[in-house]
């Protein structure tokens, strides 16, 4: 044991050392945050633009709650804080594991974490930039005539990052395909045996997380489905298994 460092002293660094990081990046976002709030309501209209989109001229959204048309602008900008300092709370906690791992996980794990960082916003983009027009439009159009369009900001706040979170995690299918045959937990043909089962498995998912309306859901199943299919073209290129360099196994110091 080395005396020099003990156990204990060496976990009360690696604490600090959390702690501090974790300071940063709540500081980074703070500060975009604060840097944002003027624009709030800006910010909170475009969110709401592609369902002001399909709405009747004249017609807008309503606020049943007293302090709601304060709060939900400022949850909105929070949102958007937290995404624009993504990168640097990234680079905090990759900075915080990346001494613990060995030179060829530091290799693997890099790309992986950006990637999955693109993807989740490729899948927020997405759901933003067709899903909510194509939706809002079918079901503005299928409303009875009886009916006036008139949602709540709350719960159309709610409902978008209900559907963000839903489509940012479907489009992780590849990062977990790759993670599975790189790691060897499941083989890339056993992944294509199984083919069937995440098609259905897809359609599912998508019937439970989004609208009742087919439109929503043939447009997260059928991404699923495609993105799974790149995961498995990925896996097939770096999930062949290789010896470690006897110099590699170690942790850098």
């Amino acid at each position: 044991m080395n005396e020099a460092h003990p156990p204990e002293e060496t976990f009360v660094s690696h604490l600090i050392e959390l702690r501090d990081r974790l300071l940063r990046a709540i500081i980074a976002v703070a500060v975009v945050f604060i840097c944002l709030v003027p624009w709030a309501n800006r910010i909170y209209d475009m969110l709401a633009a592609p369902l002001m989109a399909v709405l009747p001229a004249g017609m807008h959204m309503i606020a049943t709650g007293v302090v709601t048309p304060f709060l939900v602008p400022i949850k909105v900008t929070m949102l958007v804080a937290f995404v624009l300092s993504l990168p640097y709370v990234l680079y905090q906690v990759w900075a915080f594991v990346a001494p613990g791992l060995y030179a060829h996980e530091r290799r693997f794990a890099l790309p992986l974490v950006f990637a999955s960082t693109m993807l989740f916003l490729a899948g927020m983009a997405f759901c933003y930039f067709l899903v909510f027009r194509l939706a809002f439009g079918f079901i503005a159009k299928i409303k009875p005539e009886s009916v006036q369009l008139a949602p709540d900001i709350e719960q159309y706040l709610s409902f978008v990052m209900t559907m963000f979170i839903a489509f940012g995690a479907t489009f992780e299918v590849p990062v977990a395909v790759v993670l599975l045959a790189r790691a060897g937990i499941v083989s890339v043909e056993k992944l294509r045996e199984v083919r069937p089962y995440v098609i259905v498995g897809a359609f599912i998912v998508a019937a439970v997380v989004t609208p009742p309306d087919a439109i929503s859901q043939i447009m997260l199943a059928v991404p699923i489905c495609l993105l799974y299919e790149a995961g498995l073209f990925i896996a097939r290129l770096i999930a062949r298994p290789t010896a470690v360099p006897a110099a590699d196994t170690e942790p850098t110091k």
